[in-house]
């Protein structure tokens, strides 16, 4: 691990231009670190400086208002799993904070890391490997080992989104707040994230000057009810294969309304078009409807078909628990 210096900002207005101004090499975030400290141990990154946005206490925190949820960049994700009113109005985001790696993780882990977090993939991990993420010219999964690798969305580079949160809160309708040398914006989170065909080396519009600094969940109408399914190849501390979050809203037995996102099966995640189900029962039938209809355009790799049914059945088990 190279030297950096290491930045305790006294306020948010600060961080944008410590962000932007290293005396030599780039400058970074960091909250929980648990992904950054691996990328730093592993030599895939190289900053001057990490500037410590949890020395900032007014990015943690969980606030019900009366519009909606609104959760602080650094609030960690034990403090997400720990929130009544979370896991009884927002309960997908309960489960797929609680879903994440061990206790440890989560007592330090934040609901903005959680989102920012860059890919798992093996070949991006590993020095020896340079590729399209890294600059190189090759995405060697596509005729290397490619179990994990993405079914939907893939290419050039066929990473997989890592976060679980991100699935959860896009189908629960939030939004992501933005600080940079301009102040706050907000987007949509499911705009937040991009396709390697978009921008190949970054999965999130940030600029390298702006930090996340809240979420924000629209008060779910009456009705509604989420949940976050997960299915991992070991029983803990471990990424989804694939991952389904599904918001359903449904009165006198009929769906007015459903958002579906996938998680581990696209270089984002992945929002599923559930017009089949407006309008209908959630039934078998109809569940079954929107997870072929959602892997239709699916194009496995070598290693990885397995996911086509399996993440039909994450679709049509999210559905009918959501409103079980």
């Amino acid at each position: 691990m190279n030297p950096f210096e290491y930045v305790n900002p006294s306020s948010l207005k600060e961080v944008p231009e410590l962000l932007g101004r290293s005396r030599d090499r780039s400058s970074v975030p960091i909250a929980g670190g648990i992904d950054l400290l691996g990328e730093l141990k592993d030599d895939l990154i190289t900053p001057g400086r990490l500037v410590n946005l949890k020395a900032l206490e007014d990015l943690r925190f969980i606030r019900h208002e009366a519009k909606g949820l609104s959760v602080g960049a650094t609030t960690t994700l034990t403090e997400v799993v720990k929130d009544a009113r979370i896991q009884k109005d927002y309960a997908a985001l309960a489960q797929a904070a609680e879903s994440v790696a061990s206790l440890q993780i989560r007592n330090v882990g934040t609901v903005g890391g959680n989102l920012c977090q860059r890919p798992r993939c093996w070949y991006y991990r590993d020095t020896a490997f340079n590729c399209l993420k890294k600059g190189g010219h090759t995405c060697f999964a596509v005729d290397g080992l490619n179990k994990y690798h993405a079914i939907l969305g893939g290419g050039p580079c066929h990473i997989v989104h890592p976060s679980d949160l991100a699935p959860a809160l896009i189908a629960l309708g939030a939004r992501v707040s933005i600080h940079g040398p301009k102040g706050e914006r907000t987007e949509a989170l499911e705009d937040f994230y991009v396709l390697p065909y978009d921008r190949l080396q970054q999965e999130t519009v940030l600029a390298p000057d702006e930090v996340v600094t809240r979420v924000t969940v629209p008060k779910p109408a009456v009705g509604s009810k989420s949940v976050y399914l997960k299915f991992k190849e070991k029983g803990s501390m471990d990424f989804a294969l694939s991952a389904a979050a599904a918001s359903v809203r449904v009165v006198g037995g009929v769906c007015r309304e459903a958002r579906l996102v996938l998680g581990g099966v696209a270089p984002k995640p992945w929002t599923v078009d559930t017009g089949l189900l407006v309008g209908k029962q959630v039934s078998e039938e109809t569940a079954n409807a929107v997870a072929d209809a959602a892997l239709k355009e699916a194009e496995p790799l070598r290693d990885n078909a397995f996911k086509v049914p399996l993440t039909k059945t994450m679709i049509r088990r999210a559905l009918l628990s959501a409103v079980a």
